[in-house]
């Protein structure tokens, strides 16, 4: 009985990732829109009915995609930024991004899922579809501006922004975390999210193609421009503040 309980387990598992993949290049090549259990079905040579058996709802089917893309995307971030030496702000900033960008141009796919094109009529559970990884990437955006920022704060000295300026799940994420941040040093970390997601997003969509030829040059040129912006730089393996 266990051996037929594991082989079951196990077919169950491979088409339910079966699924998941069926149902991202269909978004990949028709859009959102084209995310439907009947869709899927037809690709898989299944009917309707036996994927209901894996997924109730076409709903919990994308709920489930977001948060396995959501997941791999905080892995791949998190791995990234605590590897570099945590005395180095800078590093650490580059590491995130480089992270970033490299997991968006590899699963552009789930990159528009989850920061772009909403699946109509889609609803989210009522903490959304991947809270856990949404937090995370929240927090290690803060922790890359909360170490920069004992060298960035003589910059941002005549910043008004008060905790009323946030929505208050943003602060739910970040404040616990990071009590001692002021709220001028959460503004510093949407900051250096906006200019990082930003131009990776006009990549992901295809907006710089008719522009640059070198969109790794223009993201490494963005990168630094920011880096010495918050008064930090690298230089062989050191942090240097700048004046």
């Amino acid at each position: 009985m266990g051996t037929i309980r594991g082989r079951r387990e196990r077919l169950r598992a491979e088409t339910t990732a079966e699924i998941k993949k069926v149902a991202l290049e269909l978004m990949t090549s028709g859009g959102p829109d084209a995310i439907t259990l009947r869709a899927i079905a037809r690709e898989m040579g299944m009917t309707a009915n036996a994927i209901y058996g894996y997924f109730a709802t076409r709903d919990d089917l994308v709920t489930t995609l977001i948060n396995d893309v959501y997941t791999a995307l905080a892995d791949t971030v998190d791995s990234a930024w605590e590897a570099a030496p945590a005395q180095d702000p800078a590093a650490r900033i580059q590491a995130w991004a480089r992270a970033f960008r490299g997991w968006a141009l590899d699963h552009p796919e789930g990159f528009r899922l989850i920061y772009g094109d909403p699946v109509p009529g889609y609803r989210p559970p009522a903490d959304g579809a991947a809270p856990d990884a949404a937090r995370r990437v929240c927090t290690g955006i803060t922790a890359l501006a909360a170490a920069a920022w004992p060298h960035a704060e003589q910059r941002y000295a005549d910043s008004d922004f008060t905790w009323s300026d946030f929505d208050p799940g943003l602060l739910d994420k970040v404040r616990p975390a990071f009590p001692d941040l002021p709220p001028a040093a959460v503004a510093l970390a949407l900051r250096i999210w906006s200019h990082l997601h930003g131009l990776v997003s006009l990549e992901i969509y295809g907006h710089l193609q008719t522009q640059t030829l070198s969109p790794d040059k223009l993201f490494v040129e963005e990168l630094t421009q920011l880096i010495r912006n918050l008064g930090i730089a690298q230089q062989r393996g050191e942090l240097r503040t700048e004046s």
